[in-house]
């Protein structure tokens, strides 16, 4: 059973679609620094529609049924249809790009174009991923795990730059639903996504961080590699959370992606 996201979006509704996945234990706000940076680049208007995936931010759990990385992209499905959308672009980081190629794969039709920031197609070993599931739901909370996730997420040297937006970020993670992340890390454990790549007819943009400790560039390369006619873009210095950390250069890169195709009117779903 699908779940209603809670979604937030901005710009002209007769506009380019762009949905926007984010990284487990985040809210829709960690995209304002690219929402903000997407406004200063030159380009036609955008609707841009940031989510908060289910049992993340403000949108529901969607009960006890097992997580999956299929059921959170039947979510955005349900998501465009509720808009009225036929179909729009899509970035997504981390499980957000996850829950892209699923989308981009099963659902062809739907998705203009796919951009992946700092994602994999499988990421073992599952095992250590039940294993925080199992630790954040023992606590009730992401504070036992908090210190070594969100020292992969950006690099010290932005954060010592940019205490105010270090700061967001970790309160956010902190603050993450426990039963939202677990289950969204039982999905990780779960998900393999490399069967997919091939089918994906979307023009792709992939987008990976040098110095990424969670996801580390190779398995961009990976992506790149086995998606037909994909593109990868690396950049420096970018840990996890690269669409803050790189703010600037991703929206540009996005607006290149966007512009390439001229897509279809937003029509009814």
């Amino acid at each position: 059973m699908t779940v209603a996201l809670h979604a937030e979006p901005a710009g002209p509704a007769a506009a380019p679609a762009l949905l926007l996945g984010g990284s487990l234990g985040t809210t829709l706000a960690m995209w304002e620094p690219l929402l903000t940076a997407l406004d200063e680049t030159s380009g036609p208007p955008l609707r841009a529609i940031p989510f908060d995936h289910r049992g993340h931010g403000r949108s529901p759990r969607g009960g006890d049924d097992a997580p999956s990385i299929a059921a959170m992209g039947a979510d955005v499905l349900a998501l465009l249809d509720r808009l009225g959308l036929r179909r729009a672009s899509y970035a997504g980081l981390s499980i957000g790009g996850m829950v892209g190629i699923w989308l981009a794969a099963n659902a062809p039709e739907r998705i203009e174009t796919l951009t992946l920031i700092c994602t994999s197609a499988q990421l073992p070993p599952a095992g250590a991923w039940r294993a925080r599931a199992a630790t954040v739901r023992a606590a009730g909370g992401t504070a036992p795990v908090a210190d070594a996730v969100f020292a992969r997420w950006l690099t010290p040297a932005f954060q010592h730059a940019h205490p105010q937006a270090t700061q967001t970020l970790r309160e956010m993670l902190l603050a993450s639903p426990p039963d939202g992340y677990a289950d969204a890390c039982e999905a990780i454990a779960a998900m393999d996504l490399r069967g997919d790549l091939p089918r994906i007819q979307a023009p792709t943009l992939v987008i990976a961080g040098q110095e990424d400790e969670a996801i580390p560039p190779a398995h961009g390369e990976q992506l790149a590699a086995a998606i037909p006619h994909a593109t990868l873009r690396l950049l420096s210095p970018a840990a996890h959370i690269g669409a803050v950390e790189q703010a600037p250069a991703v929206a540009a890169l996005l607006r290149a992606q966007l512009e390439a195709v001229t897509p279809d009117p937003m029509e009814p779903a």
